[in-house]
């Protein structure tokens, strides 16, 4: 029988291995085709893959089992789950890959792109750019269609002249950026604030005005210290969760 092959990644020895195997492989797992096998290769051949022990591996299976998104068969070996459910909580770690997983698996649709100034709000992001790419997406349960967020991506001008906008309704911008673009990625910081849905928000995912969200700000920057690309994204408040893991 044929396996799945997830995609490789390149591991952080700063972060803990079985965490990030686990959001790699939880991001192959949810953009994968719907003809891709369901068996994954075994434990041996996984460790092998992401070039960790079989105790890391089992680790990372074991959070993607206790998520709904695999079962594990004694003697009949691990599967990927077709049907689970694609909402779950938002982990904050600093994993580039760990933010490309939790933004994959929803159905995205592109509502508008186009150039605008640099928002007040955002000035001191793009302290030498006075015009910005825009890029304003809404997502959706893949199973079930309901709206679950929307998000606005503001990108440097120089990076979106090489960007389709096709490619933003197959994958998140973080993995087109780093990818297709070639962007040099350094880091993510993330802001996450309880917030109340403005009218534009109520309409978009389908809530009732001023309820409860979560308003989540990342901000992408290279290793030269400037910002590539800053994501706000409104998450519905009863289907997100966000969890914080440190690192002892």
């Amino acid at each position: 029988m044929t396996s799945f092959a997830p995609d490789s990644i390149v591991l952080n020895r700063k972060l803990p291995l079985w965490y990030q195997v686990s959001q790699s492989l939880r991001a192959s797992i949810l953009g994968r085709s719907p003809q891709d096998p369901l068996r994954l290769p075994t434990e041996e051949q996984l460790a092998g893959h992401y070039g960790v022990s079989v105790l890391t591996m089992r680790q990372a299976l074991k959070e993607l089992e206790d998520e709904g998104l695999i079962t594990r068969h004694r003697r009949r070996g691990t599967f990927i789950e077709p049907h689970a459910r694609r909402g779950s909580p938002v982990r904050l770690l600093g994993s580039v890959d760990a933010i490309v997983a939790q933004q994959s698996g929803m159905t995205t649709e592109l509502l508008e792109h186009g150039s605008a100034p640099v928002p007040g709000e955002l000035a001191e992001y793009f302290p030498e750019v006075r015009e910005v790419s825009t890029y304003h997406r809404l997502r959706s349960d893949e199973k079930t269609g309901e709206p679950t967020n929307h998000a606005r991506n503001y990108v440097r001008p120089e990076l979106a002249a090489r960007l389709d906008p096709d490619d933003l309704v197959r994958w998140p911008m973080t993995k087109v950026l780093r990818d297709v673009v070639g962007a040099d990625i350094s880091r993510i910081t993330d802001t996450v604030e309880a917030r109340l849905a403005d009218p534009e928000t109520a309409k978009l995912l389908r809530i009732p005005l001023l309820s409860p969200i979560l308003h989540y700000t990342g901000v992408t920057y290279d290793s030269e210290g400037r910002t590539l690309d800053v994501a706000v994204i409104q998450y519905r408040g009863d289907r997100f969760s966000f969890t914080v893991t440190l690192d002892a």
